[in-house]
């Protein structure tokens, strides 16, 4: 298997350092084994949690902890996102195997949890050339993303202990005026307030919820890492920070809201983020569709959800661009990021008008 396409770690960012050799001790009296000092490298990729590479003689290590800086109350939960890994990862085996969580901040300024590096490609916006690919590696890879969508959405989550997790019921009505009083309190004067398209997704909130399952909430080819022998199939996926319990639609709209087509117009694939367009790959309307054949919901309102994912993406690109407009982080990435909103709650606008996927 080719090195391109894998997540490669990189020299830790200015501003993102922790004391290496307090994590260190830490670690080593909490897991068996563990010998030897660790090379720490930090992933590019990824606006809100950040996370490491830990490398020791004989391990590989992932470390994730919250952003520096100001932080939106109730995000960047550590815990939660240790938790529903460690509660899933005997019912359902696509996700990484966490190994220690701690809250004590003295140890590297936040808290933090710590898991086994899964080995394998970690793909973007494109399939690298040197695969080979055609459409029919494009397809089973398709096949497989989604599939294991469904297998989530399937999980048991009261057999799996995790029916305290939170609260499914009411769970559509507290996505959209919570997201709303987010982008409220995000708003910078130099975005739109886009009342018009948080007053519509209000007005139209479906009335009954299609059924109660653990909803990932940022599911994309990006967050998840390939088989290194056979990358049509999916490992492990990653950054559970934003699930919950709720309407697995709600999930399905929010994947569909990241999910760019060869034809989108420019400003669309200015946001792509994943392979999507590669020959083989579904269009949002035929995901749809396969999603209802498995799991037989009515995804008849499906354009409702979509819209109620491109706003969402657009609160918490927005959230983050707060941030970096009030001097909360001088991290350059997030300098364009007050128009990536503006663009999101325009296409949601477009979507409300025209009722496509």
């Amino acid at each position: 298997m080719s090195a391109v396409g894998e997540n490669s770690a990189r020299d830790v960012r200015k501003g993102d350092e922790f004391d290496i050799a307090k994590a260190d001790a830490e670690l080593k009296a909490n897991i068996k084994g563990l010998s030897g000092n660790p090379v720490v490298k930090q992933y590019p990729s990824g606006a809100s949690n950040l996370t490491y590479e830990l490398a020791y003689p004989d391990r590989k290590l992932v470390l994730r902890r919250p952003p520096t800086g100001t932080k939106p109350k109730s995000g960047h939960d550590m815990w939660r996102e240790y938790r529903i890994m460690r509660d899933l990862k005997p019912v359902f085996s696509a996700v990484p195997p966490v190994l220690h969580y701690t809250d004590d901040e003295s140890i590297i300024g936040a808290e933090f949890y710590v898991m086994d590096k899964v080995e394998g490609p970690l793909l973007h916006n494109d399939i690298p050339a040197e695969w080979g690919w055609d459409e029919s590696d494009g397809a089973k890879l398709c096949d497989g993303f989604f599939t294991k969508l469904v297998e989530l959405h399937q999980v048991d989550f009261k057999a799996a202990g995790l029916a305290d997790f939170g609260k499914p019921e009411g769970y559509i009505e507290r996505q959209i005026l919570g997201w709303n009083r987010r982008y409220e309190k995000a708003w910078t004067d130099d975005v739109e307030k886009f009342e018009d398209v948080r007053k519509w997704l209000d007005d139209n909130r479906p009335k009954t919820e299609n059924a109660h399952a653990i909803v990932h909430g940022d599911f994309r080819i990006d967050n998840c890492i390939l088989d290194a022998a056979d990358p049509h199939k999916i490992s492990a996926i990653l950054d559970w920070e934003i699930s919950a319990l709720g309407d697995p639609l709600m999930d399905l709209g929010n994947t569909l809201a990241y999910w760019i087509e060869p034809n989108d117009p420019p400003y669309m694939q200015m946001m792509v983020r994943q392979p999507s367009r590669e020959p083989g790959m579904m269009n949002r309307a035929d995901v749809a569709q396969f999603y209802a054949d498995k799991t037989g919901h009515d995804v008849s309102n499906i354009p409702y959800y979509y819209v109620y994912g491109i706003f969402r993406l657009a609160v918490i690109i927005q959230q983050i661009y707060y941030r970096y407009y009030h001097g909360q982080t001088d991290n350059e990435r997030f300098k364009s990021y007050g128009q990536m909103t503006n663009m999101l709650g325009k296409l949601a606008r477009a979507r409300i008008a025209d009722g496509k996927l």
